[in-house]
């Protein structure tokens, strides 16, 4: 069954709201109806020519036709630690740092919160946070 308009505004509502909890200490990039984008607050150099960029890429949701996906790139490096902390979203895991959701149930607000929560912990051992 297709994702209703109504379900994708639901899920998209559920990890706004966790990613808002974690902002600050990280900073809201972009924020619409149709997704977020949160990096952290500190300047860090990236990519070959070691540019500096204003904060380090953290986490995001996209409203899509036929899910949602919520990009979350601590889980990059530690998936598996991570993986504990929300085992429902984990399901939805495609690939190593994109969850595409379909069904609003598959989104526990405590689970993403908890998950969010852990990565702020693990961007600020990695230097990427003040």
């Amino acid at each position: 069954m297709p994702l209703t308009d109504a379900d994708r505004n639901e899920i998209i509502s559920r990890l706004n709201k966790a990613m808002a909890k974690v902002c600050p200490p990280m900073i809201q990039k972009s924020a619409s109806d149709k997704g977020m984008e949160i990096i952290g607050n500190k300047p860090v150099p990236y990519g070959y020519k070691k540019e500096i960029i204003p904060g380090m890429y953290f986490a995001s949701s996209v409203a899509r036709k036929e899910m949602v996906s919520f990009y979350f790139f601590p889980c990059y490096t530690q998936a598996k630690a991570l993986g504990a902390l929300a085992p429902k979203l984990m399901k939805c895991l495609k690939g190593k740092t994109c969850f595409n959701i379909k069904k609003v149930d598959q989104v526990d607000e405590k689970e993403v919160t908890a998950l969010l929560k852990a990565g702020v912990k693990i961007w600020k051992e990695m230097g990427y946070m003040k």
